[in-house]
């Protein structure tokens, strides 16, 4: 029995993969270290993260898979559900142990496990694409909170970066505790030292501004008024728009007092 540990990078990934060819010997179990339970029988293998090692698979992967089925195996990675480390492990040794294409043969439950791991990835980041809102601070810093199920941060960025290439915006991951900030040149990965409040509104008053208050007031009084009780479908709006998503979307915190001028 073999147990590897890595730091939790895809490049520790892929440099499990290296060694555990190298070595012959096939993974029971791999684990980020910090979280790794090693058992009383078996080796505990830590791997440090090699950037060769790690384009050597990759570069091999390649090869033989598409550009597809290649996002697909970065898409499960970034899936983070248990196990997922055994699946993208069993995937790449079936790959590489097949001179035909595995790519379509769903009789190997890696390859099935892969897929429809890509496909939940996919769908959560869509949803963050459209349900994601920013509020306005008073540095002129467009922020944002998401909490998904799914580590879809890496691959939101490009959308939003496209988007919103004249504003500056940061996009944090109160789960995962990281987040990612656009300085109108490039886009980088920041963490926070102090956990931030979870969901909309979680910005204090002193940091937003009277105009980001006034937009939200505006946008809820729009959607009372275009909103046709007579035509509400209960069913087919949670199919759209799921209640774990409502926590982002000023149409569905309470209600602002407008403020009327005089």
């Amino acid at each position: 029995m073999h147990l590897y540990t890595y730091d939790g990078s895809f490049e520790g990934l892929l440099t499990v993969v290296f060694e555990a060819f190298e070595r012959k010997a096939w993974p029971t179990g791999i684990a980020q270290e910090q979280v790794a339970q090693p058992g009383i029988f078996g080796e505990t293998i830590a791997v440090l993260t090699d950037e060769q090692k790690a384009q050597r698979v990759w570069d091999g992967l390649k090869k033989r898979l598409s550009v597809t089925a290649q996002k697909e195996l970065y898409y499960t990675y970034l899936w983070e559900q248990p196990g997922f480390e055994l699946v993208i492990f069993s995937f790449i040794k079936l790959a590489f142990d097949n001179a035909e294409s595995i790519e379509g043969n769903y009789t190997a439950p890696c390859v099935l496990q892969v897929q429809q791991a890509a496909k939940q990835l996919h769908r959560e980041k869509h949803r963050m694409e459209a349900f994601v809102r920013f509020q306005k601070t008073t540095d002129d810093l467009y922020y944002a909170h998401i909490e998904p199920d799914f580590n879809v941060l890496p691959v939101i960025i490009e959308h939003f970066t496209k988007r919103y290439a004249d504003q500056r915006w940061a996009i944090y991951d109160t789960r995962r505790r990281y987040g990612a900030y656009y300085d109108l040149n490039a886009t980088s990965f920041i963490t926070l030292d102090a956990t931030p409040r979870k969901g909309l509104g979680v910005l204090p008053e002193s940091a937003i501004t009277q105009e980001e208050t006034s937009y939200q007031q505006l946008w809820q009084v729009y959607f009372d008024h275009v909103n046709i009780p007579e035509r509400k479908n209960p069913k087919l709006h949670l199919r759209h728009i799921p209640k774990r998503y409502w926590k982002y979307l000023s149409e569905k915190q309470p209600r602002l007092q407008v403020k009327l001028s005089s």
